[in-house]
């Protein structure tokens, strides 16, 4: 379903990350873990997932766009839309999109994300929260630098008020001041889990990351091929 929605904000989350709030003309009824397609062209539709939950979005839809300068793909997106907001104009948007959202079970959940994949995650973990869902979720967030996760604070306080959340930040660059798991985000869930075979498990990052993550899973660690979800899966 294509939709006209106004740019309502945009806000630095750190260094080359930026929140943006659209407002569609029309309601948008999407599932934890989908995302949209900001329309660019013709034939030219970018994928962006959607970081609000599902049933507290307000209207609104809420994307984490990481927009270095190396990455025309997502600056340019930033651009249009940063356009559309000083001139009070519009971007389109296809959604929903995706299969991989969150599946109801009993299971216990595994998030992995990496980088600003964080806000396909989120729209689970929130969603989650909000429902009640009180199935044990293990949240494993990784970037090169602490200052990325962007969202620190705020997991954290969630793992203090919640005994069935578990967040795990695990950073690639070895600063001094770091006591918490460094390196590879799916080295460290490696290291932690004996046996996945009862988890279901949701990923989002580079494509690359997420194959990896499917093949050592199923094949180190006992996980089921058909409870491991990412959007990647379908472009690999």
């Amino acid at each position: 379903m294509t939709v006209r929605c106004k740019v309502k904000s945009i806000e630095p989350l750190a260094s080359n990350t930026f929140r943006v709030l659209l407002h569609p003309e029309t309601p948008v009824e999407f599932k934890a873990g989908q995302y949209l397609m900001v329309i660019m062209g013709e034939k030219d539709k970018r994928p962006f997932s959607i970081a609000s939950s599902p049933c507290r979005h307000a209207g609104e839809l809420e994307l984490h766009i990481g927009a270095a300068e190396e990455n025309a793909y997502a600056l340019e997106v930033v651009n249009r839309m940063q356009e559309a907001l000083n001139s009070d104009g519009e971007i389109a948007i296809d959604a929903p999109h995706g299969d991989a959202h969150l599946q109801q079970s009993e299971r216990s959940l595994l998030l992995i994300a990496g980088g600003t994949g964080f806000s396909y995650v989120r729209s689970i973990l929130d969603h989650c929260i909000s429902q009640n869902i009180n199935n044990s979720i293990h949240l494993y967030w990784g970037a090169r630098t602490k200052s990325q996760l962007y969202a620190f604070e705020e997991l954290i306080d969630l793992d203090v008020q919640h005994d069935n959340i578990h967040f795990v930040p695990v950073i690639e660059n070895d600063e001094r001041l770091w006591t918490g798991k460094k390196g590879n985000v799916l080295q460290a869930v490696m290291a932690d889990f004996k046996d996945l075979s009862e988890y279901d498990i949701y990923i989002a990052g580079r494509f690359e990351m997420a194959g990896s993550a499917r093949e050592q899973f199923i094949f180190n660690k006992k996980a089921k091929v058909e409870q491991i979800y990412s959007d990647a899966f379908a472009f690999l």
